[in-house]
């Protein structure tokens, strides 16, 4: 199979950049994949495609930029070029740009591509009904807020043209089946991406690191994660350095910068900038826990699966969707209240002063993320592709519930 991911990849600061990577990683593993066209964004530096492993051959085709207007254009015209087997597509609403047109174009791709007869999965990291449009940085405006879900629903519509549209959240199937009566939603875990040998779930010396990770800025504000340690360290004698490792989101472009400038007067504050592939086991297997100071959810969180994989204590908002993904698959953490620097400093507290209970939290998300391995998750896809072919060959609609998977994923 040629199989084309439509994807942002490293090094983009576009979002989903480091699941784009995980997919490619553990794609070209698989025997049924002969090879993969990675369709994605243009970047000054090339793509970090150094694997370990031996695998299938990668084609590089960059044919599309963030808020640009003539995506869907280069999109297809790279399909043209291709001729893909199969086309996955790694979306959440914001993919292709923050500028209205920009993005909705973009989202029109997995139609066309399925009116062209391409087998077609589209993963939706989010859906627009389960967003708080204020609280993750769209608009607080109650005019534009409707817009943007009128909007959402009929750009939904066309996601859902999709063969199959795959989901990481229980929630969001039945939301998606309700609503648009649609039949081809599937639930594929967002699984973990990597599963390294049982981790040292000691500290090493020095100052306990507390850490959050990611593109900051919208839904995700480091300033009550700074202000709650402050607060711990005005309580006890812990020694705790706070990490904030990532960039700024490409819709808050400056905000990094303005948070060095407001803190700067913190100790023990270090921002890392951009974490390069080969550096994030350092950030997490360092970390004693690592933080999640979200002001809302857009969908499941790879940086849940990472921490777990590296076997770190969590502390999380108690949010719908982050709540839900955490209890369904496993992972264990401390819960706070969203934007109360108190509520998380009582949460972060109750980890860093109690080493028993940290190592068990972190055990426990070690096990989760052992359970869903991207190997796994990247099967599903190669089952759900070749059932599509299937029945496309036997002119019947697809139907999910009449896809029979590989033994190996049927426990997912």
């Amino acid at each position: 199979m040629k199989l084309a991911i439509v994807t942002a990849y490293p090094p983009s600061k576009v979002t989903l950049t480091e699941y784009g990577y995980y997919l490619v990683k553990h794609f070209r593993l698989h025997d049924e994949i002969d090879e993969i066209v990675l369709m994605t964004d243009k970047t000054t530096a090339s793509k970090d495609l150094n694997f370990q492993e031996d695998g299938c051959k990668i084609s590089v085709e960059e044919c599309w930029d963030f808020n640009s207007y003539t995506n869907v254009l280069r999109v297809n015209k790279a399909i043209s070029k291709h001729r893909p087997d199969a086309i996955l597509f790694n979306l959440q609403f914001l993919k292709f740009g923050d500028k209205k047109i920009p993005a909705a174009l973009g989202l029109l791709l997995p139609y066309l591509c399925k009116k062209r007869g391409i087998p077609t999965i589209s993963l939706l990291h989010n859906i627009l009904e389960k967003v708080d449009l204020s609280n993750a940085g769209f608009t607080d405006n109650k005019l534009l807020q409707y817009v943007y879900n009128f909007i959402g629903t009929n750009l939904t519509k066309f996601i859902l043209a999709s063969d199959i549209v795959a989901v990481t959240i229980s929630k969001y199937v039945s939301t998606l089946e309700k609503k648009y009566r649609a039949k081809n939603i599937a639930l594929i875990p967002h699984g973990s991406f990597e599963t390294p040998p049982t981790p040292d779930f000691n500290l090493p010396s020095g100052p306990k690191q507390v850490m959050a990770f990611g593109k900051f800025g919208t839904y995700k504000k480091v300033e009550v994660l700074i202000e709650a340690v402050e607060v711990i360290r005005s309580r006890t004698d812990e020694d705790i350095e706070i990490v904030i490792a990532g960039t700024d989101s490409p819709n808050t472009p400056g905000y990094i910068e303005e948070m060095k400038q407001k803190y700067s007067h913190v100790d023990q504050l270090r921002f890392t900038g951009y974490v390069a592939e080969e550096d994030v086991p350092v950030i997490f297997g360092e970390s004693a826990v690592v933080v999640f100071p979200y002001t809302s959810t857009t969908g499941s969180s790879g940086v849940l699966h990472q921490a777990g994989s590296y076997g770190k204590a969590v502390t999380l908002p108690d949010l719908g969707d982050l709540s839900i993904l955490v209890r369904e698959e496993g992972y264990r953490g401390e819960f706070f209240i969203p934007e109360d620097k108190y509520s998380l400093a009582d949460s972060i507290q109750r980890i860093l002063t109690n080493d028993a209970y940290r190592t068990e939290l972190a055990q426990a998300n070690y096990k989760a993320a052992c359970s869903l391995p991207m190997s796994t998750i990247t099967k599903m896809y190669i089952d759900y592709f070749k059932a599509i072919q299937v029945q496309k060959s036997k002119g019947q609609v697809i139907d999910v519930n009449a896809i029979k998977l590989s033994p190996e994923t049927t426990d997912v």
